[in-house]
């Protein structure tokens, strides 16, 4: 390194002293060298006081590797039964007694579902459901194929693990077997979500009946052998400790580091409403910030950290793109896993592609239309033009 640039690093490290403080520039001094951070570290920035230095540390990562570009894509949700066996304690999504009424698609229903939108060049259908174990094999495959017949070119991302263990349990094959019979039959990705987060104790006490940490894991490694990119998600807010979120975000880091198949992490909001977690606070955008940030940090081999703006708000989702966020996912269409303000009629939550662009734009970055796999879709003509003047001062190096 010559004097020149050391003299610069010294006075950014100077100027990074006065915002961040003592406490933290250890941490700084090891994003700025690129050296992966750990347990405890992790741990720290939870508990420092100063979200904003933080975010700032996590910000220069996100800036590092995509400058002020921002992602989202042009998706559909389809949630084809709520019918679900596992009784999740954080869930407000599956059929019970004051709930939600149990439905199954038919595949005429799911046509109709995505012919309702069939006029928005959509590239993504996210399908998740719950376990239904009177669903046969064919009923999966059947999905698959009836969402390429109805769009040939869509990148279709669905099954969690949990749904993956129920789907060859019913095919009564190897999983390797089963997941390349899906993909021949149009599977192209894996979504985030099954395990919520990697504790042995929240497991027991919240999500018992369904996979534990480990055998989540040995699920995204057959993924990956067979070459299925896979997202992956942390559900927090609910009964989990820092120190939880921490290993998680360890476990989910070393899983990477040996299979590299994961492309992003999304970091998910609780919602208590409609679940037997209702006396738990609502989340807040400060925790949401945070747990951004910290991701981002702790992430160091993950391309993309996603802030899902349906869970986050649109507007904790714009400053999230200063505090490590680089994705904000997609128009989404119809969403039914979370409810707002436990209303199970309210499901059509959709943001257009031109409000999609405001919003990033209003944030001061540069919105980059993707597909399911980051590749940057070329850019069409878009009415509008929204001023930059949202730039978080706290947050701008």
């Amino acid at each position: 390194m010559s004097l020149i640039e050391r003299q610069i690093n010294d006075i950014a490290r100077d100027r990074a002293l006065r915002y961040i403080g003592e406490d933290l520039i250890d941490i700084y001094d090891k994003v700025v060298s690129r050296t992966r951070l750990n347990f405890e570290d992790g741990v720290r920035l939870y508990k420092a006081p100063n979200l904003s230095a933080v975010g700032f540390m996590a910000n220069i990562v996100r800036e590092r590797m995509h400058g002020d570009r921002t992602y989202y894509v042009r998706n559909q949700h389809i949630n084809y039964t709520n019918i679900c066996n596992k009784f999740c304690k954080f869930c407000s999504f599956y059929a019970k007694k004051g709930g939600p009424a149990p439905y199954e698609m038919d595949m005429a229903e799911v046509k109709r579902k995505l012919l309702e939108h069939i006029d928005v060049p959509i590239t993504e259908v996210h399908m998740v459901g719950g376990i239904d174990p009177r669903l046969p094999y064919q009923y999966y495959l059947d999905l698959l194929h009836t969402i390429k017949q109805v769009r040939p070119g869509v990148h279709i991302k669905a099954f969690t693990a949990v749904e993956l263990v129920e789907i060859q349990r019913q095919a009564g094959k190897p999983l390797e077997e089963v997941l390349r019979e899906l993909m021949a039959a149009g599977l192209d990705s894996l979504p985030g979500g099954g395990i919520e987060i990697l504790s042995d104790r929240v497991h027991q006490e919240l999500f018992d009946r369904k996979l534990d940490g480990n055998e989540w894991m040995d699920v995204a490694r057959v993924a990956a052998k067979v070459g299925l990119t896979q997202y992956a998600t942390m559900l927090y807010g609910h009964i989990e400790t820092i120190e939880e979120r921490v290993e998680h975000l360890v476990k989910m880091r070393e899983l990477q580091d040996e299979t590299g198949h994961f492309v992003t992490m999304t970091p998910l909001s609780f919602h208590p409403e409609g679940t037997e977690l209702e006396h738990i606070a609502h989340p807040t955008g400060y925790d949401d910030l945070r747990n951004i940030a910290v991701a981002r940090l702790m992430l160091d081999n993950f391309e993309h950290i996603k802030s899902f703006w349906i869970m986050n708000t649109a507007q904790v989702t714009q400053l999230a793109l200063w505090y490590g966020a680089d994705d904000v996912d997609g128009t989404v269409h119809e969403y039914e896993i979370t409810y707002k303000d436990g209303d199970h009629g309210n499901k059509k939550q959709l943001l257009t592609r031109k409000q999609m662009i405001k919003m990033i734009q209003e944030a001061g970055r540069t919105p980059i239309e993707r597909d399911s796999l980051y590749r940057e879709i070329a850019e069409e003509p878009v009415p509008v033009d929204a001023p930059r003047t949202f730039i978080p001062l706290d947050v701008v190096q």
